[in-house]
């Protein structure tokens, strides 16, 4: 009898190693999967610096990071979080799996600084968006009046 209960659980022991490692092979979550939406840049107020808002949409099941933005208009890109009125630069931020990232007016924000011309309304900005998993995407940015404020509120 007790032979028997040890091949019994020899046995199921052994189906079970099986059934394991046949439902952990294959099954990673879908890559990151970014598009970009609603960018714009106000015309800037000022000779050198300037401000630009967009979402960042990520349709995938792994999450990624925007580790860096340049653009050919200015010699610097950095990006800011703003929290409770206080602004902070930030080296990177999330973007969800499923999810977005979205840069507003009073919120997350993109800050063109040197700039290298004045971009005027009507013109579009180049902005190349770099990603900590995902290859880098190139985006258009309207520039819009000084006052713009879009209907999505970003």
């Amino acid at each position: 009898m007790r032979r028997r209960a040890a091949v019994l659980t020899t046995g199921a022991l052994a189906g079970a190693l099986a059934l394991t490692a046949c439902s952990g092979s294959g099954s990673r979550p879908d890559p990151a999967e970014l598009s970009v939406g609603s960018s714009y840049m106000p015309q800037p107020v000022s000779a050198d610096m300037a401000a630009g808002f967009l979402t960042i949409t990520n349709k995938g099941g792994t999450e990624d990071e925007l580790t860096s933005v340049s653009s050919d208009v200015a010699g610097e890109v950095t990006m800011h979080s703003t929290v409770g009125g206080a602004m902070a630069e930030k080296s990177s931020f999330a973007i969800p799996a499923h999810g977005r990232l979205v840069f507003r007016s009073g919120g997350n924000h993109l800050m063109f600084e040197r700039l290298k011309r004045a971009p005027k309304q009507g013109q579009t900005v180049t902005v190349k968006l770099t990603f900590g998993k995902s290859g880098p995407l190139t985006v258009e940015m309207p520039v819009k009046s000084a006052t713009y404020n879009p209907s999505t509120g970003h």
